[in-house]
């Protein structure tokens, strides 16, 4: 939850590092002047003096405060000044803002976290945070898609965790391109959820990715016999003020910078295009 007395003034913060992930990818290392603590699932607001802001969930450990990173798709007018920032470079932060993950349900639970495209940043948060709670889960599984093997976010770390024996982990992506080192899953993400083998009535589901991706996964889950309960999704919609004041990110009777982003599927599915 945001502490400021002024939730609208952001926290001097410096860039420490930039990773290029893709293309169109990057991962931005931050440094605030005043740490900022954020649960997994949270967002916060990240602003270019002269520029403008845009909101970001981080995808760095949660029980990291004094640094943080944030992965960023070059995609408008902030992003692309975001993608020239360089090290030493001077931003802004508010937050953190929004909802979290309810990882305190998945004691003793089978969970499935399902990522796709950008959407791996919130769930490589996530993941960290149920590494560390592993000893408590009684089952996770990993299920990872993108468009292809150039465009797949921390691919070396996600081939890292392929080596874990605690972690069912398939990877797939939509087309190979010709990548002779893509040694995953070539299909859309639904054709690996097969073989999670969990207990689907008592198991949980989180999914993030582009709208159309989650749309159909979590149609799939639902046939798969997953509760409509037991589905948390990320809607990541036009958040602007943080705070639920402007307006931009209503999705039916909720904020989606206040209320969620993370929601569970039967609070928001009677509300119309979700998906859009």
């Amino acid at each position: 939850m945001y502490t400021s007395k002024n939730p609208y003034r952001p926290v001097k913060t410096i860039v420490l590092d930039v990773i290029t992930e893709t293309p169109t990818i990057k991962t931005f290392v931050l440094q605030p002047e005043t740490p900022i603590s954020f649960e997994t699932g949270q967002f916060i607001e990240f602003s270019v003096p002269g520029c403008g802001e845009a909101p970001f969930t981080p995808s760095s450990r949660p029980s990291v405060s004094d640094t943080l990173e944030v992965t960023i798709m070059r995609v408008g007018k902030v992003t692309t000044r975001i993608h020239e920032l360089k090290k030493n470079d001077i931003v802004g932060l508010r937050g953190p803002f929004g909802s979290r993950y309810p990882v305190e349900l998945f004691k003793d639970k089978e969970v499935l976290v399902i990522g796709g495209g950008c959407g791996f940043a919130p769930v490589r948060s996530l993941m960290y945070k149920l590494f560390e709670i592993r000893g408590d889960l009684k089952k996770l599984v990993f299920r990872g898609g993108c468009r292809n093997p150039k465009e797949f976010l921390y691919r070396d770390e996600l081939e890292s965790w392929t080596n874990k024996n605690d972690l069912n982990i398939r990877l797939t992506v939509d087309k190979s391109d010709g990548d002779t080192v893509w040694k995953h899953d070539v299909g859309l993400v639904t054709t690996i959820l097969g073989d999670v083998g969990m207990d689907v009535k008592n198991g949980f589901a989180v999914v993030c990715g582009p709208p159309i991706m989650m749309k159909f996964t979590t149609g799939t889950l639902l046939d798969m016999g997953f509760r409509e309960d037991n589905i948390f999704l990320s809607m990541e919609k036009n958040m602007s003020c943080g705070i639920g004041k402007c307006g931009h990110c209503r999705i039916g009777t909720y904020y989606a910078c206040k209320d969620g982003p993370v929601f569970r599927y039967d609070a928001i599915k009677k509300f119309p295009n979700i998906w859009d």
